[in-house]
């Protein structure tokens, strides 16, 4: 066992048997590089990665090449996913040399923690252009022992150079109807009519952007916006990238027709989705949103819930295939044959519903389980026996690992979409999931000066601050259960979280918003970056997270700092709206008000007033913010001076300072927030 035997991440823990002498990421690891003179390999990946677990079973278990590491170099794992910082940090510099990133990045530092050589997976042997593992050890070593001075004024100067490359300059405004204009243009042009989505293979599932184009749709009635959000949902639904046994996506599809997923089962993925296909079923009431929102929500229940009520991060794309090889997407696919053992004579309905055919559509005559009809009558029920006898089956296969660690950022989007999808489809039990999830970041991840630690996992807090967009998302997701509940004590926390923002993680001249905070450990440069990627990014979160609490509060000084923050989407999101796609969402309730509803009835369990509630809940207004409680009760500012008409539950809804007449009848509240 290494010093890795003791960490929290899964991540890390799938390193300590081997036979590399590794350090967490720590003052101690430099000091030893400093004591002896080496070079630091840094090597960044994390738990589901498919190639990280490639280079780790060719390098990192292999007894020669830790042997020469042992000597040569002090060797750092860092999981990506709990100290995103140093992965952003240095995946900048690495995309800056190389051109591109990716994981596992490998990285050789001086003890000053300074980059000088950078790459990503190496093969044990020279192969398709790139040289092996050892020989850019040999290389880095030799340059190192030889070449030292070159070494230090090349590190010195890459650091330089991160140091003078500065945030593209932010508007002093936030955007308004022309920018949101231009992105949807430019979303238009990028969009792919044949196939839905964004661009080519691979292809990723833009969830923040279908945000976007729902919201966008509401707020205006563009057509256009709606119609690429049903289409891009319908097709990835319909492929291989949605699990259509067991419902949930995969982290992409590696062509353009979301046939072929990469089979890894991410957190933030499905908590997105889900919510993007609970908003998709609002606005349209589409059988397919609903269906998949629900089994989604499932999934993340069933298969991501932890004992202690939060969600784990990931499933592995590799498992077990049944001779002891772990092999991508084993558990997901199928022959003809393996249909007929478990199906017999339904195999053939089931090879033409699924799209199993006998030369496969992934590797080895294999296929992803997809719904390539799109005509055609099938019998309902049988498909259901169909599906469940081949989900029961698939149960008895060897499971794909599971990452338990708990990240609050990612726990803070399934609070959010599971809260709503709960609500949305009279689902309670997906409300107390979220509720379970809420209650274990406030117990576990919250301390007593209202700071975020980054992980937890079997109960027990993570050593590494959270980052901004760990204080966006758990707000968020606070916000949507404040709402869905009427447990003000959710927007407390959320208030408490917002406050830190200003306070530690914004830039006091410009408004503009850094992803560590102020008094967090001192990297190389402190990362900041608007753009989303898998997730919404902290900044945008942040601001939508921010402009939510103002609404529910009135705080100005709240609604400012969100509206400072959005100046980076009026400069980003006509020119790269594919990736600022939350900050789009966020401008577009910014535009609407956003509307607050105040919902007062008798108390809890009157129908009347859960009808208001639920009501106001499913309006499709981009940002809504929703209270529900008592006249006489303080959970929530927004119900301040709101009574009953005529003793009848009533529902109020303002913006922008302006309030229409209370309403008693669901339907005039329908009209109001239409």
């Amino acid at each position: 066992m290494n010093r890795l035997a003791h960490e929290t991440s899964p991540y890390l823990l799938q390193h300590a048997d081997n036979p590399v002498d590794w350090w967490p990421w720590s003052a101690e690891a430099f000091a030893e590089a400093r004591r002896t003179n080496r070079p630091v390999l840094l090597s960044v990946g994390y738990s589901s990665c498919h190639w990280c677990h490639v280079m780790a079973h060719e390098s990192f278990e292999d007894q020669a090449t830790a042997d020469y590491l042992n000597e040569h170099f002090v060797s750092v794992k860092v999981d990506r996913e709990e100290r995103p910082d140093v992965d952003a940090v240095y995946m900048e510099a690495v995309q800056a040399a190389t051109g591109h990133g990716g994981w596992p990045m490998t990285v050789f530092l001086t003890p000053d923690a300074e980059p000088f050589y950078f790459g990503t997976y190496y093969p044990p042997a020279p192969r398709h252009g790139m040289p092996s593992f050892r020989q850019v050890l040999e290389g880095v070593q030799q340059a190192w022992t030889t070449r030292h001075d070159e070494v230090s004024e090349v590190a010195g100067k890459i650091v330089r150079d991160l140091a003078q490359r500065e945030i593209v300059r932010q508007a002093a405004e936030a955007p308004g109807e022309q920018e949101l204009a231009q992105a949807l243009l430019g979303l238009t042009r990028e969009y792919d009519p044949q196939r839905g989505g964004f661009g080519g293979a691979p292809k990723f599932p833009a969830s923040m952007v279908l945000e976007f184009l729902l919201r966008h749709h509401a707020r205006t009635g563009a057509e256009g916006a709606l119609q690429m959000a049903v289409d891009t949902c319908e097709r990835m639904a319909r492929g291989g990238i949605y699990d259509q046994l067991g419902g949930g996506f995969a982290r992409y599809s590696v062509d353009r027709d979301w046939i072929v997923p990469h089979f890894e089962k991410m957190l933030y993925d499905n908590a997105l989705l889900c919510r993007v296909y609970a908003h998709l079923w609002r606005a349209t009431g589409s059988d397919l949103a609903r269906r998949v929102a629900l089994e989604t929500a499932d999934f993340l229940v069933r298969e991501l819930r932890t004992a202690e009520g939060g969600f784990a991060s990931a499933l592995d794309a590799d498992s077990d295939d049944g001779t002891g090889r772990h092999v991508e997407g084993a558990y997901y696919v199928w022959t003809p044959a393996q249909l007929r053992d478990v199906l017999g004579d339904d195999a053939e309905l089931a090879a033409r519903y699924f799209g199993v055919t006998e030369e496969g559509t992934f590797e080895h005559g294999q296929s992803v389980l997809q719904l390539p009809q799109t005509e055609g009558v099938f019998d309902a029920e049988k498909i259901a026996s169909v599906r469940r006898r081949l989900f029961d089956a698939r149960a008895r296969r060897p499971a794909p690992g599971r990452d338990d660690k708990v990240v609050a950022a990612w726990n803070g989007l399934a609070v959010a979409a599971l809260a709503e999808t709960g609500a949305y489809f009279g689902r309670p039990d997906l409300v107390e999931a979220a509720l379970g999830a809420a209650d274990l970041l406030v117990r576990v991840h919250l301390d007593e000066h209202a700071r975020l630690a980054r992980t937890s996992k079997d109960g027990r807090v993570g050593p590494n601050a959270g980052v901004l967009e760990d204080y966006g998302d758990v707000a968020e997701g606070f916000l949507a259960l404040a709402s869905v509940t009427g447990e003000g004590v959710w927007l407390d926390f959320a208030g408490l979280l917002l406050d830190q923002v200003p306070a530690r993680f914004t830039d006091p001249e410009t408004g503009a918003l850094f992803d560590t905070a102020s008094d967090a450990e001192r990297l190389i440069r402190r990362p900041q970056d608007p753009t989303d990627n898998a997730a919404p990014s902290g900044w945008t979160a942040a601001a939508g997270a921010l402009l939510g609490y103002a609404a529910h509060t009135g705080s100005e000084a709240h609604r400012v700092a969100a509206e400072r923050a959005l100046g980076v989407v009026k400069t980003l999101g006509p020119r790269v709206p594919r990736f600022i796609g939350w900050g789009l969402a966020v401008a577009e309730a910014l535009l609407d008000g956003p509307r607050e509803v105040a919902v007062v009835g008798p108390g809890p369990d009157d129908e009347r007033t859960a009808a208001l509630h639920r009501t106001a809940l499913l309006g499709a207004a981009p940002g809504a913010v929703v209270a529900c409680g008592t006249p006489d009760g303080d959970e929530f500012p927004l119900l301040a001076g709101r009574t009953l008409i005529d003793g009848a539950p009533a529902a109020y809804v303002c913006r922008g300072f302006v309030c229409d007449l209370p309403v008693t009848d669901p339907e005039a509240l329908r009209a109001t927030l239409a």
